[in-house]
Parts: structure tokens; C-alpha cells; sequence
């Protein structure tokens, strides 16, 4: 029987993927925040207010675990909450200055642990394992 190429390239990317998600969770656990909690701050930081449903969208996670992590960032003053004035179903989320300056003061040491990470692939590697993920992304949303 010949080798499988799918499944051991399935096996090789289950086996990265734990590996690097192992490596970030003991970095941000340095920070005294939990992964979802950074994850959260971290979209705020980049992309700056958001609704409770567009953070889901863009973290993926559900929205039952999303009300408790918000309650928790806002409790340690991260994070604010505001109702919409033109519809009081949706609640906008902002991060306040003391969550700008843990996320000044963290972020750069997060993103060279990144760095670390695929210190041994070369920016066209790089370009390459984007664009092949991407690839095998799609096809897993199909059927």
C-alpha cells in the first residue's frame, strides 16, 4: 500500500497546529490574561470598535462564552460596553486606554514570539503556506 499524501499532510498540519497553538498559549498566559480574553483585546487593538457579533465572527467564538469573557475584560477595565442609540439590541465594544497600554505594552513581545515561530521559512515559504491554507480552508467549508 503507497503512502497517502493527504492523510499525512493532514497529520503533519494537526501536529504544527498543536504545536505552535501550545507555544502562543504559554505566551499569553505570561500576560495574565487567558487566550480567549488576549484574543478578544487583540481584535480591538487592530481593527477598533466592534459589535459583540463582530467579535465572534473574528475570534471564533460562540456568543454564550463571549458575554462572559467581555464581563471579565470589562470587570479588570480593558474593555467598554455601549448600547446602540439606533438599535438597543446591538452593543458596541471598545477597548479603553488601559487595555491600549496592556496591548502597547504586550503585543510587539507576542508578535516576536510569532516571529520565533517561523524563524525558518522563508518569506516565499511563507506566501506559499498562506496561499496552500487558504486553499484547503475552502475546500473544507464544502459539502
Amino acid at each position: 500500500m503507497g503512502r497517502n499524501l493527504s492523510l499525512n499532510a493532514f497529520v503533519v498540519l494537526m501536529r504544527a497546529s498543536k504545536s505552535v497553538e501550545e507555544r502562543v498559549k504559554k505566551d499569553i498566559k505570561r500576560y495574565d490574561v487567558s487566550v480567549t480574553e488576549f484574543t478578544i483585546l487583540e481584535a480591538l487593538f487592530h481593527k477598533g470598535d466592534l459589535t459583540v457579533n463582530q467579535i465572534c465572527d473574528a475570534v471564533l467564538i460562540n456568543s454564550g462564552s463571549m458575554t462572559y469573557v467581555i464581563d471579565k475584560l470589562e470587570k479588570k477595565g480593558l474593555l467598554e460596553r455601549t448600547v446602540s442609540e439606533k438599535d438597543r439590541r446591538v452593543v458596541h465594544v471598545s477597548i479603553t486606554e488601559q487595555g491600549k497600554e496592556l496591548m502597547d505594552d504586550i503585543f510587539p513581545q507576542h508578535q516576536q514570539v510569532i516571529e520565533e515561530i517561523f524563524e525558518s521559512v522563508s518569506d516565499g515559504e511563507k506566501e506559499m503556506l498562506i496561499s496552500i491554507l487558504k486553499r484547503v480552508g475552502l475546500e473544507g467549508t464544502k459539502k
